[in-house]
């Protein structure tokens, strides 16, 4: 990339990113009518469709390209990808997987969900980058609760509100925690950089970790704060009938009398993603001072990152 094309990128991404961190307040002051919300008026409803690639052994694996812009642009397709895990590919999920050309491949996941779950099938040729971000023992939490059979150490563990509130402190910690914000960073990084082709990124479900990372890479290309949140909350959607079944057996097996317990677990809410927001915003006081202090991007990387994704 050109100094002058750098330098270009750079301005319009201080420009994007300063729009799309103002308060609410601002937009309101703006808005050419008193009588709709902020909110509305910030972001206004989006056609685009959330492009979910199929796959027998995954149910989370999307292309986060395609979305609009604050700066008129459009996240381009086929450079970044988000998944759940891929330990249960079939040969033909490989084969799909193939196809989309990756060059490198981020786990999230902690030791002991690798063990429990397995490694990534992948293409030959291809090894995943282990970069694990902490999930506060939540993975070993249910595997104590499901294992006990214990109908009463279940409800103990996840009921009366417990599940949520574990959700919301894995969610401030994803901001909090500083080898979980290297973690993000170096990802970002990577996929800044022009000399590396298309990314693949995940956790186990695809949806906290992964939706974090998702989330906090389209507000960085002035994706508008709706439809990143949009993107993130699609996990329900994906994940529902996998979940159900997962309960069911669960149920069957006789192992919970109670599996909905879970469903705090499985889902990703609106609050947990307010959760770590709030957390940023309560460490760094905006959206663009999470990604120049927390995650320690600079200028340059941010236009790079702009440059590349957004045309």
């Amino acid at each position: 990339m050109s100094r002058a094309r750098i330098r270009l990128a750079t301005a319009a991404t201080a420009a994007a990113l300063a729009i799309g961190t103002l308060p609410a307040s601002a937009y309101a002051a703006a808005a050419p009518g008193a009588g709709v919300s902020a909110r509305h008026h910030q972001h206004q409803p989006q056609a685009e469709t959330i492009r979910q690639i199929p796959l027998q052994g995954a149910v989370n694996l999307r292309d986060i390209g395609g979305y609009r812009t604050w700066t008129g642009g459009q996240v381009r397709q086929g450079l970044v990808y988000r998944s759940d895990a891929l330990s249960k590919l079939t040969d033909a999920d490989v084969t799909t997987v193939s196809g989309l050309g990756l060059t490198k491949v981020v786990d999230f996941r902690i030791p002991m969900e690798l063990q429990y779950d397995g490694a990534d099938r992948l293409p030959t040729g291809l090894s995943p980058t282990s970069r694990p971000v902490s999930d506060l023992g939540l993975y070993g939490t249910l595997v104590g609760a499901i294992g006990s059979g214990d109908p009463v150490v279940q409800e103990q563990m996840l009921g009366g509100g417990r599940a949520e509130a574990y959700m919301r402190d894995i969610y401030r910690t994803f901001v909090s925690s500083p080898e979980n914000r290297a973690q993000f960073a170096a990802t970002l990084r990577e996929i800044a950089d022009d000399r590396q082709g298309p990314v693949l990124y995940h956790c186990t479900s695809g949806k906290d970790r992964t939706g974090w990372m998702s989330y906090v890479l389209l507000r960085a290309l002035a994706v508008p704060e709706d439809t990143a949140e949009r993107d993130y909350l699609a996990s329900n959607t994906f994940r529902a009938a996998y979940d159900a079944r997962v309960r069911a057996g669960l149920k069957q097996s006789g192992r919970m009398q109670n599996p909905d317990l879970l469903i705090p677990l499985q889902e990703v809410r609106q609050d947990y993603l307010d959760s770590a927001t709030a957390q940023l915003e309560a460490d760094y006081g905006s959206f663009y001072g999470y990604l120049t202090q927390g995650l320690g991007l600079d200028l340059r990387t941010l236009a790079k990152l702009q440059a590349k994704m957004v045309r």
